[in-house]
């Protein structure tokens, strides 16, 4: 009751306009890991924060505002997927969201979509036994030899297979590159190493440097599970021995409806990380001494030559699911078009944060204001904008608050999987994560704009507001697969992700933030570098090219043959 009635205060609202969200299940509460501890402000920084939280702003500015200083209070405790405190901001959403006149279209009427989410992590230390083709049966050591992993798509895994080595099991018809030629992987473990050539584009080196990647080729390939070989670097700061302290560390993600857990190669599952001290027992005998395998992976352009292993491993992890129920926020705007409406644009963000975590500065509570609140409160308000201008945009515009993107793209990834509308609506998904709006931005970048239609679509949107149009100045970090909007490219849709640009002082800021309130208590609403005017504009470009896409005659589409278009069969791309 506590809960509710904090909700209903901050909110001003009715009960009717709660009764909107009610129909979905409001997930349990589940126990923060740690106390939390606000932070204790002398009296000088109390009179300051006062100043900030109290000053006067326009209207537009202050509803911005209001929204944040809700979403990331101490007493929301930073929003940690599946806690009470999260499902008090979805129902806060769900509010706004009603207020912005959205139609409910999360599930059986609601503007919840329930997410199964699901923690995972090993039950115990498994087992590994190597048999090698002349010799006796060796039991691994937990450890020193091998790391178990989980799966979650089932309890206990038992597999017994010879194992294949396949150098980084990279298979990329663009670049006309596969690892695995010359090799019948059939029923075999693929023993690989981890990452990905670092001369390779920055977007596709994320991409098949990913162990899911990894899997999935595998799995294509027939292979019956991964094994991870540990590498040269991590080798030599004796990295795995420190990791092994966190093996049965939790990890999340969601549960189909016969209550699987998903996993992107449930029949290649990745099974454990094997040390480079038991790697040379393991290459034993084979066609390449491990001397020479541990040489050449001194540098990722090294191209190993795959070879089947003198010998068959026997794995057995088990791994335990714990339910962490929670939900996604989705309000739909109808079309106005008869000819385009059914076509849905989504606008994403993330609604999630950390939590509770290590005290920092007397101050363990992670507010998570610019991430991702104050991408929560630009969604919200650029609903608004669409009520407030009476003209319905002509295709329907989808707007999604996700949850547990800090888990991983969770919360998105389910959506993609499980959407509220026929998937094959879904045109287009526009991800607003982390805004830094301390400065005023002249440009605006828009990463994988280069990938599909969307990018001439929001340079004109940009360009007719007066702010220019940047390319991705880190291409080095692969931002493209690293937020929500990368699980809508994986089912094909075309999507960017957008950022207030650098131009300027927008470099400056974000090494600000990056340094000194990224994922720490510090990222707070009353930090006095924030300024709400540009989080107003944010709201502008966001309106400007949500109206160009939705009223736009074409449909969003790939540009033909890029990479991931291809790769996912997204429209246009072929």
């Amino acid at each position: 009751m506590r809960h509710l009635s904090l909700l209903l205060i901050a909110l001003g609202a009715s009960t009717g306009a709660l009764a909107q969200t009610a129909t979905a299940p409001v997930p349990a509460p589940s126990p923060a890991p740690l106390l939390p501890q606000p932070r204790v402000l002398s009296a000088e920084d109390q009179v300051k924060r006062n100043a900030i939280l109290n000053a006067d702003l326009p209207p537009d500015q202050a509803a911005m505002k209001a929204h944040v200083m809700f979403l990331a209070s101490d007493e929301m405790r930073g929003r940690d997927a599946g806690s009470a405190e999260y499902d008090i901001a979805a129902q806060y959403v769900a509010a706004q969201f009603y207020a912005a006149g959205l139609r409910p279209a999360g599930d059986n009427g609601s503007y919840l979509q329930r997410v199964p989410l699901i923690s995972v992590k090993a039950a115990d230390k498994g087992s590994f036994v190597w048999t090698p083709t002349a010799g006796a049966p060796v039991t691994l050591e937990f450890g020193k030899d091998y790391i178990p992993s989980v799966n979650a798509a089932r309890p206990a895994t038992l597999v017994d297979a010879p194992v294949a080595f396949v150098g980084y099991g990279i298979v990329d018809p663009s670049a006309g590159r596969d690892d695995y030629a010359g090799i019948d992987v059939t029923g075999k473990i693929v023993a690989l190493f981890g990452g990905a050539p670092s001369a390779m584009h920055p977007e596709l080196r994320a991409h098949f440097g990913s162990m899911a990647t990894k899997a999935a080729i595998a799995e294509a390939k027939g292979a019956a599970g991964v094994l991870l070989i540990e590498g040269t670097a991590a080798a030599r700061t004796n990295s795995f021995s420190r990791t092994v302290a966190f093996y049965d560390r939790p990890r999340v993600t969601w549960a189909h409806p016969d209550g699987s857990g998903f996993n992107a190669a449930p029949n290649a599952p990745a099974l454990g990380t094997i040390s480079q001290a038991f790697a040379a027992r393991l290459f034993a005998g084979a066609a390449t001494p491990w001397t020479r395998i541990a040489k050449g992976a001194e540098s990722d352009a090294t191209r190993f030559r795959p070879m089947v292993l003198p010998g068959r491993l026997k794995v057995a992890i088990n791994s335990v699911a714990t339910p962490l129920p929670s939900a996604n926020v989705a309000g739909i705007l109808p079309g106005g078009d008869p000819a385009l409406k059914d076509e849905v644009v989504v606008f994403s963000a993330h609604l999630d944060h950390v939590g509770v975590g290590r005290e920092i500065d007397g101050d363990s509570i992670y507010n998570g204001a610019e991430d991702n609140a104050v991408g929560i409160a630009a969604l919200i308000e650029e609903a608004k904008r669409f009520k407030a201008s009476g003209k319905p945009p002509r295709r329907s515009i989808l707007f999604l608050a996700v949850t547990a993107e800090e888990k991983g793209l969770v919360g998105a990834d389910y959506f993609a999987h499980y959407p509220t509308v026929e998937k094959d609506r879904l045109v287009a998904d526009v991800n607003l994560d982390m805004p830094i709006i301390t400065y005023p931005f002249q440009d605006v970048i828009a990463f994988g704009a280069d990938r599909s239609t969307l990018g001439p679509i929001v340079r004109a949107a940009a360009a007719s507001m007066g702010v220019g149009f940047a390319p991705d100045p880190m291409p080095e970090e692969g931002f493209f697969v690293r937020s929500d909007h990368y699980r809508f490219v994986q089912q094909g849709v075309p999507s960017v992700f957008l950022w207030p640009g650098q131009v300027g002082p927008g470099k400056a800021a974000y090494d600000d933030f990056l340094t000194h309130r990224y994922h720490k208590p510090s990222d707070e609403v009353w930090h006095p570098s924030l300024d709400w005017a540009q989080g107003v504009r944010f709201v502008d470009l966001n309106y400007a090219i949500a109206r160009a896409i939705a009223d736009g005659d074409d449909r969003p589409r790939w540009n033909r043959g890029d990479f991931f278009g291809t790769l996912y069969n997204g429209y246009g791309a072929k």
